[in-house]
């Protein structure tokens, strides 16, 4: 077996963990706030929507990548594994908000192992990057975010 692949990105965000939270657990934000280009939907999840066990799907140029919702903790964690897209075996995303002094820190950790021997260090690097946007993204998004709701209970955060 190929060995275990780590990258762990770290940002700070002004906003409370429930407006990055509400961002982080709508697919259809990534496009606006990540390098991501589009958003869909395949499979909602057992409660309906985008809960637990959902299949979602998102295209970034000639990428596509399936993504299903394995762990979510409401304001705190959402978690993810790769079903298809990319050579990469037991990839695993957990995003995790932390309560801090003057807003939220956001923490993007990924594992993975390669499929194809020699090219773990080359995906760890691309998706290092990768993930580094997504955090800069979610971060700036809610500097002046657009209005969104509540995941939990449906009110608008702001």
């Amino acid at each position: 077996m190929f060995r275990l692949q780590d990258i762990d990105v770290r940002g700070h965000s002004p906003q409370d963990t429930r407006a990055l939270y509400a961002l982080l657990s709508q697919g259809a934000t990534w496009p606006e706030w990540s390098p991501l280009d589009s958003f869909e939907l395949e499979r909602p999840g057992e409660d309906g929507g985008e809960g637990l066990g959902a299949v979602r799907v998102f295209r970034t140029g000639r990428t596509t990548s399936r993504e299903r919702l394995v762990e979510l903790v409401p304001g705190r964690r959402l978690s993810y594994v790769l079903l298809s897209g990319l050579p990469l075996r037991d990839y695993r995303a957990d995003v995790d908000l932390t309560p801090a002094e003057g807003g939220t820190d956001i923490r993007w950790h990924s594992t993975f192992r390669p499929k194809v021997p020699g090219t773990g260090w080359i995906y760890r690097r691309a998706l290092g990057r990768f993930i580094g946007d997504m955090v800069r993204g979610l971060a700036a998004a809610t500097a002046t975010p657009p209005p969104v709701a509540d995941p939990v209970d449906g009110r608008a955060l702001r």
